[in-house]
């Protein structure tokens, strides 16, 4: 079984006006890590960039314009993925596992793939994606009244699992907090 935990920045939080900047992932082939990676990535030219969202991930505009631009960091996940999965093949799907995936991270990923003219998205992804947030819903129920908030940050901490609040907003930091509480909210590992 192959998932693909994932967490993605983007220069605002609307899909049809901001773009991602960073996409990074954890590749896990029954349940060990095969791949860890780090992609950059210039916005969409039309995109609107948020100064709030790029204080909030501690990037500048300057930045971003370093980035390798949309197609080469759509390449290079192209050929992490293919290492994996074989697209033709449609039994053949990675599970994609984030926090909060579902109402954001999933949709500006689609989104992507399609602004770099690539309409197979799901070619590579299984189309129910887990959200790491829902699952620990379940998981955190009796304790969740307590808690100022849900998240990944305060989810992490509740589970005991130690958070360095200056890499929060980094993609790679993130799926790395977002993998931690999967394994504790699935039963994998126990709480610390």
């Amino acid at each position: 079984m192959i998932k693909f935990f994932y967490d993605i920045e983007t220069t605002g939080v609307k899909p049809t006006q901001h773009s991602i900047h960073q996409i990074a992932g954890i590749i896990e082939v029954d349940g060990v890590v095969a791949e860890e990676f780090d992609l950059k990535t210039r916005p969409h030219p039309k995109a609107k960039v948020e100064p709030e969202a790029l204080k909030l991930c501690g990037v500048t505009e300057l930045d971003l314009l370093s980035y390798p631009d949309m197609k080469t960091a759509h390449s290079t996940l192209r050929r992490i993925l293919k290492k994996y999965v074989n697209p033709f093949e449609p039994k053949d799907r990675m599970h994609q596992v984030g926090f909060n995936n579902r109402a954001f991270d999933d949709i500006f990923l689609r989104k992507w793939f399609e602004q770099c003219g690539d309409d197979y998205y799901m070619s590579w992804f299984y189309p129910d994606s887990l959200d790491v947030m829902v699952l620990a819903s379940q998981y955190l129920l009796d304790r969740r009244p307590h808690m100022p908030s849900f998240k990944l940050k305060r989810v992490a901490m509740e589970l005991g699992i130690e958070v360095d609040k200056d890499k929060l907003h980094d993609g790679l930091y993130d799926v790395k907090l977002t993998r931690e509480i999967y394994r504790i909210v699935t039963g994998i590992e126990t709480e610390l």
